[in-house]
């Protein structure tokens, strides 16, 4: 198993730089090919996001289905799929960002009732409190 960072999959995923990109997808072709497993941990998911919406002027409904075949992919592994995919689920239907809701189910796998934040949009919602 290796991990990759949040530039290896943003080329895989955008294929805006022709030899990084096809490096990129390289590296997953392989992993298939020799059923290996890539990780990618759950900080380099909510960078991806932050990136594809920033640099990219991507919006939520373009970034969702690309995640989501990430997430069903058999040669992907993340600490929690589980946790990832009740992320995006809650984001998709939210007014927070995707690190919200990721850390909001990362503080709940840690035994934590709420999140304290001072982000109004967020205190509306199951899990986030005002502190």
């Amino acid at each position: 198993m290796i991990a990759i960072d949040t530039n290896v999959l943003v080329r895989f995923l955008v294929e805006d730089d022709p030899e990084q990109s096809r490096r990129a997808a390289e590296l997953f072709r392989r992993s298939v090919e020799q059923d290996l497993v890539i990780f990618v941990p759950d900080v380099v998911l909510v960078e991806t996001v932050w990136v594809l919406e920033r640099s990219y002027h991507m919006r939520r409904n373009e970034i969702l289905p690309a995640l989501r075949r990430l997430l069903a992919a058999r040669e992907v592994s993340f600490a929690s799929s589980d946790r990832l995919d009740r992320a995006l689920r809650d984001w998709e239907r939210g007014r927070g960002g995707f690190a919200n809701y990721v850390i909001r189910e990362q503080a709940r796998g840690a035994g934590c009732s709420v999140v304290a934040t001072f982000d109004r949009a967020l205190l509306g919602e199951p899990g986030f409190a005002a502190p």
